[in-house]
């Protein structure tokens, strides 16, 4: 055998090995792909939200109900870039005597750029990497630091929450931008539209980071309608003058709906 057909076949290896890792993360995005195999790991303090400042732009709430810490970083093959955040997901560790085998159920919140070998890896948050312990032994499961996990992507439900927009604080009447959180269902955005007052015609938001998006064409004139479209399912959902016209950079607004 020549060094060059060596060359190619060593290649063809690689391609495929490749692949197959790309398919089996891209089948996690499937609602009914079923259990399959990941790692587990945890970062940030022992019983806290990863890191106060993930790559989704959701800062501080992390910490609070409806997430409550229960969060996780993912790869690049399943963060897509922030387009990914949002996403939700049950996982449980297995063959391990300390875990429990009770799912948790996790929020995508950040990314975590090294997390691209083999298996889909979930880098979580110390609280929901412990909370797949038996009662009593998180400190021993904490001390393992690596755990083989089973996960699956499962609908987001925010009972009681509806549909948020966070104005960009450096928001203005020429560059609008809002950070939009709490959606039930894919839990995950593909596009975003905004429609200005006393038009009919909708304009699409560039996605400009994380769980972040914007609007460069102004002057803008509010109130401001927003139309989601989400990156599973293509679902979409219209907050109709949702931002209003006296609205203020560094706000929230919360709309009146949530999908079902």
């Amino acid at each position: 055998m020549t060094k060059l057909s060596v060359a190619v076949g060593a290649a063809y290896l690689m391609l495929t090995i490749v692949w197959s890792q790309s398919a089996r993360v891209a089948s996690a995005l499937a609602y009914d792909s079923g259990w399959q195999s990941g790692i587990g790991t945890w970062y940030g303090a022992p019983n806290g939200d990863g890191s106060e400042d993930g790559a989704c732009g959701y800062g501080n709430i992390t910490s609070r109900t409806p997430f409550s810490s229960r969060i996780t970083a993912v790869g690049p093959a399943l963060f897509k870039e922030g387009k990914g955040c949002g996403q939700c997901y049950q996982i449980k560790c297995e063959a391990n005597d300390l875990c429990s085998e009770t799912p948790v159920t996790v929020v995508v919140t950040d990314e975590c750029p090294e997390c691209t070998e083999g298996q889909a890896h979930f880098d979580l948050s110390g609280t929901a990497f412990f909370d797949m312990a038996f009662p009593g032994r998180t400190s021993e499961l904490r001390n393992s630091g690596i755990v083989n996990i089973l996960f699956k992507r499962v609908q987001c439900q925010y009972p009681g929450k509806n549909i948020a927009f966070h104005v960009n604080a450096g928001s203005n009447d020429y560059w609008f931008s809002v950070l939009i959180e709490f959606e039930n269902g894919d839990g995950d955005l593909g596009a975003v539209y905004l429609k200005q007052a006393n038009s009919e015609s909708w304009e699409e938001m560039e996605h400009l980071w994380g769980a972040y998006w914007a609007l460069n064409s102004g002057p803008l004139k509010a109130p401001f309608s927003i139309r989601l479209q989400t990156l599973s399912t293509g679902r979409t959902l219209t907050a109709n003058d949702v931002i209003p016209q006296n609205w203020q950079p560094d706000a929230t607004y919360v709309s009146l709906l949530n999908y079902n």
